[in-house]
């Protein structure tokens, strides 16, 4: 199957399963589970090295080099992407570290957007600054001639994350592109928020995206990892050896055999998620209790007119900020049945998680105040339910909060009495 000839919808369901050579006399319409970490070879070659094995044609010596079922999940992951190299990792934070060890070398130089997610910015600095030696400058890529100024003669890699989390922050990713080709820089762009149903960076002049499969990709909370999709040939070499070498991360054939399953509904998924998200984005906006709604959807959203451009959906994350402090922020969450508590996203069922005791945590105080978390910031994952239910278990959150201010204004009056 020629992936330019189909559908997403199509790829989606088909690809990399297809032609795959089964067990002789059997016809599988999935890709097994194939849990051999080891394959009989026929005959000894010495003309034949492990960069010669091809597993499209059924070669197979070791699951760390290749295996049968993480094969075909990569051949679709570079289908949906619209690359020709995919490489799923053990989790998302394995993918970028491979890709960005994969393109930058001690000395050089990384732009960033500075509203990362916070394990992203972590690593960033404390593993490839304070050890690798690579300078990194955070900046706001929402504006390009931030990404231009910050530009360095050593400058290899321009890293992206649009939107950004927690803050649903975009940049141009076609206009940050052609200022990294300026730089004969490489451009990487984590599509995690939106996965390739909604956004497709490659078409945009990335050279590579990286994905957390745990999200939207697989999409059902119950497996852990990471892809990495280019269209360059030398950068996919380092990736494919620090993948099966160089790092030994790869995604289990467990994992792997999910992700696969989970694909087969992304574009029914994703439909899903960016109606309800929009509906529950617009409850917040109508509510007198929110300062700030932040979701590209929305008219009101500072990039909306970006959004529509390079996006064909908004995505089912949104963040909003809350009128109240921390412990009426506390009380609005603690009353949540339908949204439940919890880190990640993009999973069918719906979460809430509060950046500055969970995912941000590792940034200082002085950090998120700059980024713009505040204790009132809570990042929603909108799922797949009926909406109704959603806003309803909402509405039961902000009665909550409104308990909360009343108590706190009846203790503040007797306070004051006394």
């Amino acid at each position: 199957m020629n992936p330019h000839e189909k559908q997403f919808e199509t790829l989606s369901v088909t690809y990399g399963e297809r032609g795959q050579r089964p067990a002789d006399g059997v016809e599988d319409v999935v890709v097994p589970l194939h849990l051999s970490s080891t394959y009989e070879v026929s005959d000894i070659n010495p003309d034949v090295g492990l960069e010669d094995l091809d597993p499209d044609e059924g070669q197979f010596l070791y699951s760390r080099l290749s295996n049968p079922t993480r094969n075909a999940l990569e051949h679709r992951l570079a289908a949906l992407e619209g690359g020709e190299h995919g490489f799923a990792f053990a989790s998302g934070t394995a993918a970028i570290v491979a890709t960005v060890m994969a393109a930058v070398e001690p000395g050089d130089h990384v732009v960033a957007f500075d509203d990362l997610y916070g394990g992203t910015r972590t690593m960033l600095t404390r593993l490839f600054e304070e050890r690798l030696h690579v300078d990194v400058s955070f900046v706001d890529a929402r504006e390009v001639d931030a990404v231009a100024d910050a530009m360095r003669e050593e400058t290899s890699l321009v890293w992206m994350e649009t939107p950004t989390n927690p803050l649903l922050r975009l940049c141009d990713i076609e206009a940050i592109a052609e200022v990294a080709r300026d730089h004969d820089a490489l451009l990487g762009v984590d599509n995690t928020f939106l996965s390739p149903a909604c956004q497709n960076p490659l078409e945009l002049g990335a050279d590579v995206v990286v994905h957390s499969t745990t999200k939207y990709l697989n999409g059902h909370s119950d497996s852990l990892g990471g892809a990495a999709i280019t269209d360059c040939p030398n950068l996919s070499e380092e990736i494919a050896f620090l993948q099966r070498v160089g790092m030994g991360n790869m995604l289990s054939p467990f994992d792997s055999y999910l992700v696969l399953r989970g694909m087969k509904t992304l574009p029914l998924r994703m439909r899903q998620h960016n109606e309800n998200a929009m509906e529950v984005a617009r409850f917040f906006e109508d509510h007198d209790r929110v300062r700030a709604v932040h979701y590209p959807g929305l008219e009101s959203h500072p990039q909306h007119e970006l959004a529509e451009r390079q996006m064909s959906g908004y995505g089912g994350v949104l963040s909003v900020e809350l009128d109240t402090d921390l412990d009426g922020t506390a009380a609005f969450l603690g009353h949540l049945s339908e949204f439940a508590l919890a880190v990640s996203l993009g999973g069918v069922e719906s979460l809430v998680e509060h950046p500055a005791t969970m995912t941000h945590s590792p940034l200082s105080q002085a950090e998120r105040d700059e980024l713009g978390i505040s204790d009132s910031l809570i990042r929603i994952s909108v799922g797949v339910e009926h909406v109704d239910d959603l806003i309803s278990d909402l509405e039961a959150g902000f009665a909550a909060l409104a308990s909360h201010s009343m108590a706190s204004s009846d203790a503040a009056a007797m306070s004051d009495d006394d």
